[in-house]
């Protein structure tokens, strides 16, 4: 499975977001797709993340309200619209797959994903 995030781009305090996450093959194989970001100097951090069958989803608190998770199975493509955008959202944002069905309760952890995308630079001026 290869996995190909975009979408990030430099946009001011309050803009919004598209990122893409689109995977290589039919995601048959792909139980749930976990967005990450990564700003310098800090570790990777679990952003949102969606079941593929039934659509459940899970997000960290600091994006709850601004960030919405979704997915296109016809499309093999998995979206993180992101609304109100601030400084502190501003990173590297990558994409990866869980292929073995982990428990949501452990979506946040990136050793739980065994497909990752390249990363797309998400940048935030104030």
């Amino acid at each position: 499975v290869q996995l190909q995030a975009c979408g990030g781009g430099l946009v001011q305090t309050g803009d919004s977001l598209r990122l893409s996450c689109a995977a290589s093959r039919r995601t048959f194989n792909i139980y749930a797709v976990g967005w990450f970001r990564q700003a310098p100097g800090k570790e990777r951090e679990f952003v949102a993340a969606i079941r593929l069958s039934g659509g459940s989803t899970s997000y960290t608190d600091s994006v709850k309200g601004r960030f919405t998770i979704s997915r296109d199975n016809a499309k093999n493509t998995v979206y993180l619209q992101m609304n109100s955008l601030n400084p502190e959202d501003a990173a590297v944002y990558f994409c990866a797959a869980d292929t073995r069905n982990r428990r949501s309760d452990m979506w946040y952890r990136p050793s739980e994903y065994d497909y990752w995308g390249q990363g797309t630079q998400v940048t935030v001026s104030s």
